[in-house]
């Protein structure tokens, strides 16, 4: 039974208790998975993202922020956010991270800031077709039309151009802030924060990027998907069910893009943070993510996910404070 009251024509909890999600496991890879990442890794890093810095547009949580724009695969050239200390000598950036967004895109670079770590520096993109600094010609940016955009087939679906725009913002902010670069034959150790879209994008990025030491997941999307297309939803998976309920073949697309498949290859520390109630984002996806993740994993469970609530704000800050402490431990040592 559904923790909240609400008026859905669905159970956002999905009639799963905590030991039912725990369980949940990650379709099998299809054949190729690992091949196809990798080389659309490869792409993404002989990408020269000629990033560009504009001036500050506002100063606040000890930092400022800057536009900035770079290029990402296929020669588009994507907008986002430049977050920089406001004070300290230079080079005194110690931290780096790259941040995604949910499926609306970002207007501002929002609650992420304050970053998780003092002395960090983070690039905020938003990728290709979403608002308002990732709109490119013919990529839809309502959601609901971009989940489906290049669908018919793995080479051609947006998810994975926008998979590489991560890639291309880490090239980018590595770039500008060559003091995160690390030691001379080491990679450099990057944070990597992503909720809802971005926490599935995160998923399906980091295995194949050695430059991410440390993530965290929040309401991750894309896990699981053969359950996710038997659960009615708000959010983008119910476009995808009704092109799914046309396009049956299309199954076979979405094996590659399957966020709890490529966790089984994501080996860097994560914390993730999935929701019992959530009605656009089925929880039982989301802990496909968590349940598959290969390495060093930290669960932070939320009791609702893009849902507000009385307890939102205590669970907000229960979670930047987790976001602290892990970050904390796994990017200063």
């Amino acid at each position: 039974m559904s923790a909240f009251t609400h008026d859905f024509a669905f159970d956002p909890s999905y009639g799963h208790s905590l030991d039912d999600l725990l369980a949940v496991p990650a379709p099998p890879a299809p054949a190729g998975f690992a091949d196809f990442w990798r080389a659309r890794y490869e792409a993404a890093r002989a990408t020269a993202t000629d990033p560009v810095v504009g001036p500050v547009e506002e100063e606040r949580d000890g930092v400022r922020v800057h536009g900035v724009t770079y290029t990402s695969v296929g020669g588009v050239r994507l907008g986002g956010w430049l977050v920089l200390p406001a004070e300290g000598p230079p080079g005194g950036v110690e931290h780096g991270f790259v941040v995604g967004h949910g499926y609306g895109g970002r207007h501002e670079p929002g609650p992420e800031v304050p970053l998780p770590l003092p002395r960090s520096a983070a690039l905020l993109p938003c990728v290709r077709g979403m608002e308002t600094r990732g709109r490119h010609p013919g990529i839809p940016t309502e959601a609901d039309d971009h989940v489906l955009h290049g669908i018919e087939s793995r080479d051609t679906y947006v998810l994975a151009e926008c998979v590489a725009d991560l890639w291309c913002a880490a090239s980018a902010l590595l770039e500008l802030v060559p003091e995160l670069g690390g030691a001379p034959g080491t990679p450099p150790r990057l944070g990597y924060l992503g909720e809802s879209f971005g926490g599935g994008l995160g998923a399906l990025a980091l295995p194949w990027d050695d430059r991410f030491a440390a993530a965290q997941l929040t309401v991750p999307t894309f896990g699981n998907h053969p359950l996710r297309l038997t659960l009615p939803c708000t959010g983008s998976g119910e476009s995808v069910r009704a092109y799914h309920r046309e396009h049956p073949e299309v199954t076979d697309v979405l094996r590659y893009f399957d966020a709890a498949t490529a966790a089984t290859h994501l080996r860097v520390p994560a914390l993730t943070a999935p929701a019992l109630f959530d009605p656009a984002v089925p929880p039982p996806g989301q802990f496909a993510v968590h349940n598959a993740l290969a390495g060093p994993r930290e669960l932070h469970v939320l009791q609702a996910g893009h849902f507000e609530h009385a307890g939102t704000p205590a669970e907000t800050e229960a979670l930047r404070k987790a976001r602290e402490a892990f970050f904390g431990a796994t990017l200063t040592r």
